[in-house]
């Protein structure tokens, strides 16, 4: 059997839920309409990120969805469209702090970002800082003009790795959306970087794996939270990025090479 993709999800709102896709056409940049929305902080002007659940665990309850050229938003039995003032004003209150809707990746964007309590989790470019600790740290793949992903415009799992996570955890399955990837693989392992992968019409290269923050042990749907997936991660999943030091990872963030159409059932090369 060859390797296929299992899910194809893009998320047009950082850190609100997935919208899982049949078809699309993988651009250089990513997926397109992925991640094109955040919610910056009225207060601070940083990027709401569930990375700091205590201020934003509640966009992980947010379904963003595209209609054309317009993201809809449905919280709270209610949906809105991104982009009009009253919608800012009612998701602020559904947050519970105040937000500005945008479409444009500030300068130097950052956002706060809660270290797990778990102390393997903390990756070594952050050494100095505690477990629990509320750290605003800057947003690598944010740029102006661009979108506002954390590193790489592709992020892919393999059910192979889940596999893996979910053995040594003593379960059946770990649900991929913890790990809010753009594709879900089935595939027996992850690629290693610098590898093409063929995935339907598109290439891409990897480009590294994926630090974990603590996202992947919040509650996700109807996955609940499980802090014990974060100390799995950082007792079987440290790897050494270049020039970065050790990290927990899972997953890889990668790059398009040549654009092309992405269906769930294509095989994977």
């Amino acid at each position: 059997m060859p390797n296929t993709v299992r899910a194809l999800l893009r998320y047009p709102l950082k850190s609100a839920r997935a919208e899982a896709l049949t078809s699309v056409r993988l651009a250089a940049d990513g997926l397109p309409g992925d991640r094109v929305w955040a919610c910056l902080d009225a207060t601070d002007g940083t990027v709401a990120s569930a990375k700091q659940p205590r201020r934003w665990g509640r966009l992980l309850e947010v379904a963003a969805t595209t209609d054309g050229l317009d993201v809809m938003l449905h919280f709270g039995g209610t949906s809105l469209p991104a982009g009009k003032p009253e919608t800012d004003a009612t998701l602020g209150a559904f947050l519970g702090r105040p937000v500005r809707l945008t479409q444009t990746v500030p300068e130097q964007a950052r956002l706060h970002r809660l270290l797990p309590d778990e102390p393997g989790m903390t990756p070594d470019w952050l050494a100095g800082a505690n477990p629990g600790e509320d750290l605003i740290t800057g947003i690598a793949g944010a740029r102006p003009g661009g979108r506002f992903v954390d590193y790489g415009p592709v992020h892919l799992v393999t059910t192979g790795a889940l596999g893996v996570l979910a053995r040594e955890l003593g379960r059946a399955t770990v649900e991929a959306i913890r790990f809010r990837p753009n594709l879900v693989v089935d595939a027996e392992r992850d690629p290693e970087p610098g590898a093409h992968v063929r995935v339907g019409e598109a290439l891409l290269r990897v480009l590294l794996p994926t630090p974990r923050c603590i996202v992947p042990g919040l509650a996700h749907l109807d996955a609940p939270a499980d802090a014990r997936l974060l100390k799995e991660l950082a007792r079987h999943h440290r790897q050494e990025l270049p020039g970065l030091g050790r990290a927990a990872c899972f997953g890889v963030y990668a790059e398009v090479v040549r654009p092309g159409t992405v269906s769930i059932g294509d095989p994977v090369r």
